[in-house]
């Protein structure tokens, strides 16, 4: 249903039944799936592509050009997945060259004043409390739930399952499943009560809980951890996500607490 005060470029692609408040401005090279609605004064600017069912509220700029100064007007997009609700003054810029995309997931809810930057891939289920601040090529998977205030370090991964806590300073990769808070930031336990949310059994949080304390109460060093981890745990599906993550974390992982 497009409003009379409303601008739609004519090149837009959006469902039938996609409602439009007064005075959102939709530029051309945007899509925007059944049911969606777009609350008033949101901007979606070029390369945008929402999905289906979902709410966007005032204020919110979709699809903006990268704050980058590498980027050279490369065509690219800013994905919003399906069910997803972006609150009020939220923006989601543009991908660059490094990944030609930016993404946000499916059933997310991104709160007033977040930021997703450049080249972020956000995973499906995640939630983002008021004004965290995500810098560019930051990835954060499923299930993840990032506390108000949070900053992120361009680069940054955060594992799925993990619980951050308000106003945290993250300038390290938060493995999954756990707890992060304290400044500077350090891991606090496993997200034990996020889990059970989750349909974990108990059985395997525990056999999280062993693996972490491998890794941050055993006084090894996190390779010497992740060796011994493998050799002396049975192998399962989070015993081998956690191994593949920590192994991979190009900016290492969060320390212990001291």
């Amino acid at each position: 249903m497009k409003q009379p005060l409303a601008y739609v470029h004519p090149a837009a692609k959006i469902a039938p039944s996609v409602v439009i408040d007064p005075f959102v401005t939709i530029d051309q090279n945007v899509e925007i799936g059944e049911g969606t609605r777009i609350g008033s004064n949101v901007t979606i600017m070029e390369g945008a592509r929402i999905g289906k069912n979902c709410t966007i509220f005032p204020g919110a700029v979709i699809g903006a050009v990268p704050q980058d100064l590498k980027y050279k007007g490369e065509d690219t997009t800013a994905i919003i997945g399906d069910n997803t609700t972006i609150r009020e003054f939220v923006t989601v810029n543009r991908g660059t060259a490094a990944k030609g995309k930016t993404v946000v997931g499916n059933n997310c809810l991104i709160m007033a004043y977040c930021h997703v930057a450049h080249d972020c891939v956000v995973g499906d289920n995640v939630i983002m409390s008021n004004a965290v601040q995500l810098a560019g090529e930051v990835q954060v998977d499923n299930y993840a739930v990032i506390g108000g205030g949070a900053l992120v370090h361009q680069f940054c991964h955060i594992g799925p399952h993990v619980m951050l806590q308000g106003g945290a300073l993250v300038n390290k990769d938060i493995p999954p499943f756990v707890k992060a808070g304290r400044e500077p930031i350090a891991y606090a336990g496993v997200n034990s009560i996020g889990l059970r949310r989750r349909n974990f059994t108990n059985e395997q949080i525990s056999e999280i809980q062993e693996i972490y304390r491998y890794l941050y109460l055993s006084g090894m060093n996190f390779s010497d951890a992740i060796d011994r981890i493998e050799t002396e745990l049975p192998a399962t599906k989070e015993r081998d996500e956690i191994i593949l993550f920590v192994r991979n974390a190009k900016r290492g992982i969060i320390r212990g607490y001291v």
